[in-house]
């Protein structure tokens, strides 16, 4: 409990002492960590920003995915650290520091639910809680080798956590390994399920291509071996006219809510802030009322037509992550075009307010890589089910 490994997760605020859950339920006997955007009773969240944390007053009630948690007989271990207001991908905070990443020592931990990843992938806890964007629980669960949940949009509760972007925010979850993973869907996932059995995978082939060769050809391998535990697979193309145009409207859209969400707070507070957060505060700042028209339009359209195609009982198969984790010493210029790179694979589940699953598939040059499969709305209970199912393929589940 002392290794650097696990004190790097967890913020400096962090709580007093474990919050104990009910004596029985699903979760019982299991641990987890929370990141620093949900309220535990009577303790203060920073959302990355110690400015934050100095400004605003301890929570009266617990959010209501760590009442959940708790009721199901989880003990919260600790609060984790996270991209500084959620704006990045990487996992680092100029503030807290860079979690580890236990499974790839020297690199990025990936973000903004670092804490959390680097937190199960050290054994500190059974699971933890995050939140996902634009990947921030896909992209660090891929880049520690552990599982990981984007669920359907709005299928998870999300009051008493800090919003970022509403038109794509979705609590999500962590785990070493897939029971636990999928009993976590039980206790945090609205009764909105739609049942469908799992008939058709569709490799993306034009996601694929984005990614690095290495891991590209390890995906396919992949899905080679698990032919038995799949339905047909069929390869197929999802974005007309590739994947940027979806990728501007994210950033976009998002960008503008990043604003409305912390504009007040940052223009009254002048907090310091890390490389990378306030010039995209800034860019968020200036988005006019004509782009936003446009990436909203835009967003619409993508989110018919990919819903169009994963009907329910069809999934779609891509590389979580287009490449191994970056090297802590990248430049700027260097994660800037990592994040584009990321944007191109993670919009496409986000615009759609679909649910996405990363399974911990293997290891490219001694670091892990996630395999994704998008689901159809309502189809995470499915998801969860079949990442049970493909865990007798996965190399890196603790």
């Amino acid at each position: 409990m002392t290794s650097p490994l696990y004190l790097s997760a967890f913020v400096p605020h962090d709580l007093p002492e474990p919050v104990t859950g009910a004596a029985e339920g699903p979760l019982a006997g299991l641990t987890a960590a929370v990141k620093d955007m949900y309220d535990i009773a009577g303790t203060r969240c920073a959302n990355g920003n110690p400015t934050w944390l100095e400004t605003h007053p301890a929570a009266a009630r617990n959010s209501t995915a760590v009442q959940k948690i708790l009721d199901a007989g989880a003990t919260i271990i600790g609060k984790t650290v996270c991209d500084e207001f959620f704006y990045s991908v990487t996992g680092a905070n100029a503030h807290y520091g860079t979690p580890v990443n236990p499974r790839a020592p020297g690199r990025l931990p990936g973000g903004s639910s670092s804490g959390s990843a680097s937190a199960v992938a050290s054994g500190a806890c059974d699971f933890a809680l995050g939140s996902d964007t634009g990947g921030s629980v896909r992209i660090p669960a891929a880049f520690n080798g552990v599982y990981g949940i984007r669920p359907t949009h709005n299928r998870v509760d999300a009051a008493g956590a800090t919003a970022m972007a509403p038109s794509f925010d979705v609590p999500g979850w962590f785990a070493s390994g897939p029971g636990v993973f999928r009993a976590l869907g039980t206790v945090l996932l609205d009764g909105n399920a739609v049942a469908a059995p799992i008939q058709r995978v569709i490799v993306l082939e034009d996601a694929f291509e984005e990614a690095d060769e290495k891991i590209a050809d390890l995906m396919h391998s992949a899905l080679e071996f698990m032919v038995d535990d799949l339905p047909p697979m069929v390869h197929a193309r999802i974005a007309p006219d590739g994947f940027d145009p979806w990728r501007e409207a994210f950033r976009i859209i998002q960008a503008h809510e990043v604003w409305q969400s912390f504009g007040s707070f940052v223009t009254r507070h002048q907090p310091p802030m890390g490389p990378g957060i306030r010039e995209r505060m800034d860019a968020a700042a200036a988005i006019g009322v004509d782009e936003l028209a446009v990436a909203r339009t835009l967003h619409a359209e993508a989110r018919d037509h990919i819903r169009g195609i994963v009907r329910p009982g069809t999934v779609l198969a891509l590389p979580t992550a287009p490449c191994i984790a970056p090297r802590l010493d990248h430049t700027p210029a260097e994660l800037e075009h990592f994040r584009v790179r990321v944007m191109r694979l993670t919009c496409t589940a986000g615009l759609a307010g679909l649910p996405q699953v990363t399974l911990p598939i293997g290891t490219v040059d001694g670091c892990p890589v996630g395999l994704s499969l998008i689901g159809w709305p309502g189809g995470d209970e499915a998801l969860l089910d079949l990442a049970c199912a493909l865990a007798r393929h996965c190399g890196m589940a603790a």
